[in-house]
């Protein structure tokens, strides 16, 4: 099981989430691959900690879906299915519909400003075909407006499904193309307008057209 060693090391957190956020990441960008299996000793002698938050982090990480562990048998990374796309971001889109509505009364000068800024780099690394930082700008785009709807559990929840977007995105199942600059443009304006229903249904069709993307690069 090939591990880097060039890996940066977190610092004031726990040693259980550190290993989790470290292997989820590996489990994300391909660096640990679909089906492979899992060495608890290994991982816990690359990342510097003991076996036990490393036994801590799988069970979490099986919880959410990254791992299958079989009693007697090992841990396995689980396989990547591009059609959950169909299932994943439906509810992640209602999420964040509903995010856009509740930050409206927010809503400051201030977060508008840093909205209008991340649009513009998200705009700047589609124009030069860098994918991988558009993915990271558009999840900071959205990240602004959940932070400003103040609720930890739906945080909690986008957190969740947004680890399986970018997993998703890195096996090359989501497109992030020159339309979401400007719904990103009309969210902005929407919610500065005070416009709950147009937000929400904007912000759901920027999360579902994806969908609809996935299935004619399918077709294709």
């Amino acid at each position: 099981m090939p591990i880097p060693t060039d890996h940066s090391k977190p610092v004031r957190t726990s040693a259980k989430e550190s290993a989790f956020n470290q292997i989820q990441q590996w489990i994300i960008d391909g660096t640990l691959k679909p089906g492979e299996k899992l060495n608890d000793s290994e991982l816990a002698e690359a990342l510097g900690v003991s076996r036990t938050p490393i036994r801590e982090s799988l069970q979490l990480l099986e919880a959410q879906g990254f791992v299958v562990m079989y009693p007697s048998k090992g841990t396995q990374v689980t396989e990547v299915e591009k059609e959950s796309i169909k299932e994943l971001l439906p509810p992640l889109a209602a999420l964040q519909a509903l995010s856009a509505e509740l930050a409206i009364s927010n809503l400051t000068d201030e977060i508008t400003n840093k909205l209008e800024q991340t649009n513009k780099r998200f705009a700047d690394a589609i124009h030069s075909d860098n994918d991988f930082q558009a993915l990271k700008i558009d999840e900071e785009f959205h990240q602004i407006i959940v932070d400003a709807a103040n609720n930890s559990y739906i945080d909690n929840m986008v957190a969740y499904l947004q680890a399986h977007v970018r997993r998703l995105f890195f096996h090359q199942s989501i497109i992030l193309t020159e339309q979401s600059i400007k719904e990103h443009d009309t969210i902005i304006q929407l919610m500065k307008d005070g416009n709950e229903v147009a937000v929400s249904n904007i912000m759901r069709q920027n999360w579902l057209r994806a969908i609809e993307e996935f299935k004619s690069v399918k077709k294709n």
